[in-house]
């Protein structure tokens, strides 16, 4: 069986930087021609000029809550999209809000390398159990599998009893969505008496992969292996295997330049350090140079037994800022500021976020005088998409923390 996606994966890594260094003057020049809002980011500098890492890491990262702000004065997406490269295409929103277009091409996500990872192969059929609604989730391994000649089943979130029989009759040996709802799809299927043998293989992402979680699946004879994505980039990094064995970090993806940088400057760190995952891709449906991540992240040394020779990466280890991810979605301290302005009775408002079971919860935290928790609960799902528990609480610490993430990523 054929081990690599194609020779790109496999070539020295001075061969693959001269070629990402190599092409990355003439697509900044044609980015920023295209796209105002980055060339307004960009002005002052010859982009021409910037063919080697060195150079690179001299311009500005361009960070989410930038990125947001511009949206919000010039809708929809700030200038930083090629308007003329989007006819045909999709139109997504993520909660923050933030628009990202849908980029060019049969995989535009750069979903079917860390799918082949994952022992994906074209002729399986595989049941696709991410959100298709709103958010390019659905569509970001639906494009990935169709491009990779996989048939998909579009299940979407919810409606499990459904996904279940559905599932049942099609006999995919592949699921693909966020790590939690495999169990939930498992677990009911068990309860109804239904037969999910088929499903063999996974790959996730959209969430935490509990190492619990992943020997869970492993005793259903299920492999499951994780991608770390983002709406905005597509799949950045993936999980690989060698001899039936796991291996240490995720493979960056090809197209991508990703650097580390020390949270809140726009300086590289050591190798190994820990700091703030940055990518440039080559998209010129929607060039993203320097864009910060908002997650931490480090290089693992050394190239990767299963001899993909790209950079490494220690995948998702939390967030430079407070902006978190629950249930694949991510929730903002700037929404939870939104909050706070519907219900003035509210002087200090805090979010938790934790696991019940095998799933993600959040419980707010907040003070005030006369505080009607059940309309903040309202709110609170009104402005997060997602649903939550409100919780009074006599003090809150004063350690500036808006939201604070207390799930066990260790267990």
């Amino acid at each position: 069986m054929k081990n690599h996606f194609d020779e790109l994966e496999t070539r020295g890594s001075d061969a693959r930087e001269a070629a990402l260094f190599e092409r990355l003057p003439q697509h900044l020049t044609a980015a920023v021609e295209a796209s105002p809002g980055l060339r307004a980011h960009l002005a002052g500098v010859d982009v021409a000029a910037i063919s080697s890492r060195a150079a690179l890491a001299k311009l500005p990262v361009l960070r989410k809550h930038e990125l947001m702000e511009a949206q919000a004065a010039k809708p929809p997406f700030g200038g930083f999209a090629n308007l003329d490269a989007l006819a045909g295409s999709r139109v997504f929103m993520s909660p923050g809000p933030i628009w990202e277009p849908q980029g060019l091409g049969a995989d535009p996500w750069l979903a079917s390398r860390a799918l082949f990872a994952a022992g994906f192969r074209s002729g399986d059929v595989v049941h696709n159990a991410i959100s298709y609604h709103m958010t390019p989730g659905g569509f970001l391994l639906d494009e990935g599998l169709r491009a990779l000649g996989c048939t998909v089943f579009p299940g979407g979130t919810g409606n499990t009893e459904i996904q279940v029989e559905a599932a049942e009759a099609l006999r995919p040996v592949g699921y693909t969505g966020t790590p939690d709802y495999l169990k939930v799809m498992l677990d009911k299927a068990d309860e109804m008496g239904r037969d999910l043998s088929s499903i063999k293989k996974a790959l996730v992402s959209g969430g935490a992969l509990f190492p619990s979680m992943r020997e869970d699946y492993a005793n259903r004879g299920v492999q499951v292996m994780q991608a770390y994505a983002t709406a905005d980039l597509g799949a950045i990094a993936f999980e690989t295997m060698h001899e039936g064995q796991l291996l240490p970090g995720m493979v960056v993806n090809e197209d991508l330049i990703v650097e580390i940088v020390r949270p809140g400057t726009d300086d590289p760190v050591a190798e190994g350090e820990v700091g703030e995952l940055v990518v440039t891709n080559f998209s010129m449906a929607y060039p993203l140079v320097r864009f910060g991540t908002g997650d931490l992240s480090a290089v693992v040394p050394g190239i990767s037994p299963c001899w993909r020779t790209n950079m490494r990466i220690a995948g998702w280890m939390g967030r430079a800022d407070q902006r978190t991810k629950v249930k694949g979605m991510f929730v903002d301290p700037k929404q939870i500021g939104e909050l706070m302005k519907r219900h003035s009775e509210l002087t200090g408002a805090r979010l938790v976020v934790e696991r019940e079971g095998d799933k993600d919860a959040m419980r707010l935290l907040v003070t005030g005088t006369g505080v009607d928790v059940n309309a903040v609960e309202v709110t609170l799902r009104d402005v997060t998409k997602l649903g939550g528990r409100v919780e009074m609480a006599d003090n809150l610490p004063n350690d500036g923390k808006v939201i604070s993430d207390e799930r066990d990523y260790e267990s």
